[in-house]
Formats: structure tokens, C-alpha cells, sequence
């Protein structure tokens, strides 16, 4: 078996049948009929075979979930049109209207609109839990229960779910197991290793690392994946080829972006942690974060996430955010994550349409928040750049 950085490059070649270099872009909603129709049969009903339909699927989607499967250490994978594609297929091919889910109070905005809206419509309910309570989770299982859901680390304020504890008790009660692996990426963690069923990712974050295309990505085993497939195929958010394309291409230079990015995360949050105008920092590789150590336990990385609270009572935190946004150059003020440049956001303004007050405070979102994606730029530029932005802040 090849090392990572060797998977990222040559995993799923066979899928490139052409003498390109570079898997070619199979830019084509449909494939000419094979002139033997068994053979035909078998395009149209085999999952996620890629020359018979666009929607069923692609040369190029397939060699980018081959490459997924291998990182998440899972039998097979489905790519899709976007994270929120990925959470909702994934999760409605396991529970059903009467079905039970237990997930944690902290959650990716959309995957939160989802469960709390979108399911309760549907007639399948769920139990909310914090995610650094184990019992809090055994203690939510009921006897329809189909699905414990987690993410970690939690957008946005980067608590640790125990994923060796989640998947053993899903084991324990027959019940699956998802995780949002996004914050984390395949290179900082792998649940799979830790007993976890299925793993979805937001694929336009660090997978694609560029901030040029929308993706989702859903692993697990084949017969999961062949179900998750059937759904896909009636809720229809395929993947373009181009899209594909770009995740391919951003892929291969995932294991080097990720490093680099951990280790400027880390040392900007040491830095805001000495900072006057910094009352505390969340960052799962400080030794200050009170998971710390369940964080080293289950991961080869603290990711480039990370959240500040700036000093100040809530409108005077709220004012003094805005003066810090208002003055970074570098770090931009936009949604999403995981890119190679550096993004801020406010979550107390970007949750506004999803969290009432009550929710932002269980969630942890304070008005003098912000979340850090941190890039690959050089840390003394990064460092510099809040330097000037939090002056005279006391």
C-alpha cells in the first residue's frame, strides 16, 4: 500500500482510460450504448457506473472517490454537488419518518437548519446533547433511535466529540454512526479507524482547498454507498465534471497544504493567546483548550481552524469585531473555510438566520467571536496583519 501523499496522486487512475497525463474533464451527460445490451443492463443498474449517465455517474467524480475512499481508510465513497448534498443524502438513506436521531448541540449552520426543520417535517425527530458529555449521548438513545450524528471538531467553536466512544456505543446498540469530518480533513483524522460508519464532507473546504468549486462527499462501505447512490439519483445533486476536475486537482497537493496550515494555526493561536485584546482563544492544539488531550488522542493535527473572543462587554466586543474585520487586509471577510488563503467570519452575524439567542449561546457563539481559517500565506504577514487590526483594542 502506498503512503498518503502517493494515494493522492495515483489512487483511482484506472478510471483514466485515455494517455493523459492529467485525468481528462469527461464534460458529457451521456455515454453512446454499449452495441451488446447486457452490457447495457449493467451501465444502467450498476452503482455509480461511469459511462452510462451523468446522474448515475463519471470517469473523473470516480476517480476522485476513489482517491476519498482510500484517505477516509473506507470501502467506497459518492461525491455530490455540495456538503449540505452530502449530510442530507447520507442521512435520509438511514432513518425514515418514525426514526430517532441523537446529535450534538453544536453543529455546521445548514446541518442544523436541516435536522431542526427539514426532518421534523418529515416526521423523524432528534435529541440535541453537548458533545463533551459521553453519557449525554447513551443517555438520548431511544428505541427508534437509527443515527447518532457528529461533528467534530464543531463549527464554530471547535469542541472535540470522542469519535472512540461514538463508535463503540453505535456498535453497542446497533445503531450507525456519521461524522462530519470537514474541520478536521482525512489528514488530521480518520474516523473510520475509530469505528465510525459513514464520514461526509463539505469537499469545497480543504479537499478542493482553493475556494473554486462546490463538492460533498459521502464514505463509507460499498453496500452504504450503493444505498446513498439510489438516493442520490431521485434527489439529483450531482457532481460536475469540472468541479470533479478541480477537487482532483486540489487533492493532490492536500497532505502538503494541510501541514503547512496546521502549523500557522498553531502559531497564531499561541500568539492571540498572549494578546491583551484577546480574552480567550479555542484552538484544539493548545495545550490551554480543555480537550486537548482527546484531541491529540484522535488526531495527527489541529487543523486551521480557530476561534477568538475579543475583550470587551457584549456590545463592546460586538463593536471592537467589527473594527477588527473592518481593518484586516489579509485575512478576508468571507463564508466558508479551509482554502489556501486565510478567511475571518463573525458567527454571531453569519448564524443569524439559522440561531435565535438561545441557540447561538448553547452553540457558544458570542458577539465578540470570530473564526479563523487560517491559509498557507507566511505567519509573519498573518500575525502582522491582526497586530495592526487589534491595536488600541483594550
Amino acid at each position: 500500500m502506498a503512503h498518503l501523499e502517493t494515494d493522492l496522486i495515483h489512487q483511482g487512475c484506472g478510471f483514466n482510460d485515455s494517455k493523459a497525463v492529467v485525468t481528462p474533464i469527461y464534460q458529457t451527460s451521456t455515454y453512446y450504448a454499449d452495441e451488446d445490451l447486457q452490457q447495457y443492463i449493467v451501465a444502467a443498474t450498476e452503482t455509480k457506473h461511469p459511462t452510462f449517465y451523468h446522474r448515475h455517474g463519471n470517469p473523473t467524480n470516480s476517480q476522485a472517490a476513489a482517491i476519498l475512499a482510500s484517505l477516509e481508510k473506507t470501502e467506497d465513497a459518492l461525491l455530490l454537488a455540495t456538503g449540505m448534498a452530502a449530510i442530507s443524502t447520507a442521512i435520509l438513506a438511514v432513518v425514515k419518518e418514525g426514526d430517532h436521531i441523537v446529535t450534538q448541540n453544536s453543529l455546521y449552520s445548514g446541518a442544523m437548519l436541516f435536522f431542526k426543520e427539514f426532518l421534523n417535517d418529515y416526521g423523524i425527530s432528534v435529541t440535541y446533547v453537548d458533545q463533551k458529555d459521553n453519557t449525554a449521548f447513551e443517555r438520548a438513545i431511544q428505541q427508534n433511535t437509527k443515527l447518532i450524528y457528529v461533528e467534530t471538531p464543531s463549527n464554530p467553536n471547535l469542541d472535540v466529540t470522542d469519535l472512540e466512544y461514538i463508535g463503540q456505543l453505535g456498535k453497542k446498540h446497533g445503531i450507525t454512526t456519521m461524522v462530519d469530518n470537514t474541520f478536521a480533513s482525512p489528514i488530521n483524522q480518520t474516523p473510520a479507524e475509530y469505528g465510525i460508519d459513514i464520514v461526509v464532507h463539505s469537499a469545497t473546504k480543504y479537499l478542493g482547498g482553493h475556494s473554486d468549486l462546490t463538492a460533498g462527499a459521502i464514505c463509507g462501505s460499498k453496500e452504504f454507498i450503493h444505498k446513498a447512490w439510489r438516493r442520490s439519483l431521485v434527489l439529483g445533486a450531482s457532481l460536475s465534471p469540472f468541479d470533479s476536475w478541480l477537487l482532483l486537482r486540489g487533492m493532490k497537493t492536500l497532505a502538503m497544504r494541510v501541514k503547512q496550515i496546521n502549523s500557522n494555526a498553531l502559531a497564531i493561536a499561541e500568539w492571540f493567546e498572549k494578546h491583551p485584546a484577546i480574552k480567550h482563544v479555542a484552538y484544539i492544539g493548545l495545550q490551554s483548550h480543555p480537550q486537548y488531550e482527546l484531541a491529540a488522542k484522535q488526531m495527527r493535527g489541529g487543523t486551521g481552524m480557530l476561534c477568538i473572543e475579543i475583550v470587551g462587554d457584549e456590545d463592546q466586543a460586538y463593536q471592537h469585531a467589527q473594527q477588527v474585520l473592518n481593518k484586516l487586509q489579509i485575512f478576508a471577510n468571507a463564508a466558508s473555510l479551509g482554502g489556501v488563503e486565510s478567511l475571518v467570519v463573525h458567527p454571531a452575524s453569519m448564524w443569524g438566520s439559522h440561531h435565535d439567542k438561545s441557540q447561538k449561546k448553547t452553540s457558544g457563539i458570542t458577539p465578540g467571536m470570530l473564526r479563523i481559517s487560517v491559509g498557507i500565506e507566511h505567519i509573519d504577514d498573518l500575525i502582522g496583519d491582526f497586530e495592526a487590526a487589534l491595536e488600541g483594542i483594550k
